[in-house]
């Protein structure tokens, strides 16, 4: 197993705005790597603030956002993508190096530029590929993002020093640091990330809306607990990135839609064997996904 580098100090101060799930995961990562000599954290729930201080994941609690920023030399945005606009409103942005973990980045950027005129050289837009269906603070895990791949975003006026802090960032906590574009990471998003979570939450609604859902549910096995574990995630955060990468998530959700409707005529009409073939080749499109990874594991270790 590749163990994250240990870079001591990285940062004077970081500033966490939003302590949830990833940003208490960033936050308890950063103080297990010592990346930077101080944590502090700014959330609406003031609770959230005080567990995790209590569990030592941040070191101060600002009053407010100005506050939690201004001394910072790396702001982190771990807030939902609707409310990243007026975040970045209560920043007062000078040099700071400034990132976001959000699932999508088209509104993230739309929304800088909104607010400074352009998306700011030291904005570098991130997305960790990692996440549980758990919320909060409670749920904050230093190892999250061990072995995961985190997307950065950056456009051609980016700030090359910025780039390699958030970088560094993200290494320290053990994670492959890629890039793409914004465009191309919210269309591959749509497919491997937002469309099984809308098919999760619509099956587990239908079955639910049933009249014998006690009954379904009690002999449900575990390929119905597999499929739908990701329901169990934060509805407001889902609606919101929904709505936010609607244009890409619409366009795969057509396909699979017109994919469902060929399955269905296929079982009224019998076709055995064009079924089988459409579930062979899914089959082998599957084995190839798990092939990869073994590959992944063997030689990084657990992904």
């Amino acid at each position: 197993m590749v163990e994250s580098p240990q870079i001591k100090q990285e940062f004077r101060q970081v500033s966490v705005i939003g302590l949830g799930l990833i940003g208490g995961s960033i936050a308890a990562g950063i103080k297990q790597q010592g990346l930077a000599s101080s944590v502090c954290a700014w959330d609406a729930n003031v609770a959230s603030l005080a567990l995790g201080h209590d569990l030592g994941i941040i070191d101060s609690i600002a009053a407010d956002i100005h506050e939690a920023t201004a001394q910072a030399d790396l702001i982190i945005l771990a807030v939902p993508v609707q409310s990243m606009e007026q975040v970045l409103r209560d920043i007062d942005l000078k040099d700071q190096v400034i990132t976001d973990v959000g699932s999508v980045k088209g509104i993230a950027v739309e929304a800088a530029r909104r607010v400074f005129g352009k998306l700011p050289e030291n904005f570098i837009p991130a997305h960790p590929i990692a996440g549980s269906e758990k919320q909060g603070v409670v749920a904050a895990d230093p190892n999250l993002f061990r072995e995961h791949k985190v997307i950065l975003t950056p456009e051609e006026a980016s700030n090359p020093a910025a780039i390699a802090r958030v970088e560094k960032l993200w290494r320290g906590l053990g994670a492959d640091v890629v890039r793409m574009s914004v465009s191309h990471h919210d269309d591959v998003l749509a497919q491997t990330s937002h469309l099984p979570h809308l098919l999760a939450y619509a099956l587990v609604d239908t079955l639910s809306a049933g009249g014998d859902s006690l009954e379904v549910f009690e002999y449900a096995a575990g390929g119905f607990r597999d499929f739908s574990r990701i329901a169990a995630s934060d509805p407001t955060m889902w609606s919101d990135i929904f709505q936010a990468n609607k244009e890409p998530l619409v366009q795969v959700l057509d396909q699979y839609l017109l994919k469902l409707e060929t399955l269905k005529q296929l079982i009224e009409s019998g076709e055995a064997d064009q079924i089988k073939v459409l579930l062979s080749r899914a089959k082998v499109a599957r084995d190839h996904f798990s092939n990869i990874q073994a590959i992944a594991r063997k030689k990084n270790g657990p992904v």
